[in-house]
């Protein structure tokens, strides 16, 4: 009888043991002193990312400017980035996306959504929200540090950030 309980024990517990990662979210906002339509008239366009982040030497877009564009992100600093719209609101100034092929030199995430958008300050000017939900780039238990939840939350963080911080000097500058 003991074996029994022993089994059992081991059969209940394990599927705790082999848990995967968990989503990590990343959510970034700036205040812009500029009029939400000109502000998404800068950064709205799928292809406009080069224009305002710093980040990115060029983008490349196929399938229109909506829903089921695809762009690839060129980064200045290496590597490129593989997107697909999922939906676009040019109305709303919204548009969510996700990659759809990782690439672990450019971020080290195995998979992302994101949701970028543009809406009226309560103060005045514009709010720029950028908020996403990633998985690490190495999904296993015990992943390398250089791929593990503290390494993609920092890139997409950072990322987030730059374009954010960059946005609204080139916005305020108009």
């Amino acid at each position: 009888m003991k074996p029994f309980w022993i089994m059992t024990a081991l059969c209940v517990c394990a599927p705790a043991l082999a848990h995967g990662p968990t989503p990590i979210k990343v959510d970034e906002s700036i205040v812009i002193a500029a009029d939400p339509k000109a502000v998404w008239a800068l950064a709205g366009p799928i292809d406009s990312l080069s224009v305002w982040h710093p980040d990115v030497a060029a983008v490349k877009t196929s399938g229109g400017p909506g829903n089921g564009a695809e762009r690839e992100i060129v980064l200045k600093a290496g590597g490129v980035i593989k997107e697909g719209v999922d939906e676009y609101d040019g109305a709303g100034m919204k548009y969510s996306y996700r990659m759809y092929d990782p690439n672990l030199d450019a971020l080290p995430v195995s998979s992302y959504s994101a949701t970028f958008s543009v809406t009226p300050a309560p103060d005045g000017g514009s709010e720029a929200h950028w908020r996403g939900r990633l998985y690490r780039g190495d999904t296993s238990n015990e992943p390398p540090e250089n791929l593990d939840d503290d390494a993609a939350r920092g890139a997409i963080t950072a990322f987030f950030r730059h374009g954010l911080d960059n946005l609204k000097k080139k916005a305020e500058a108009r």
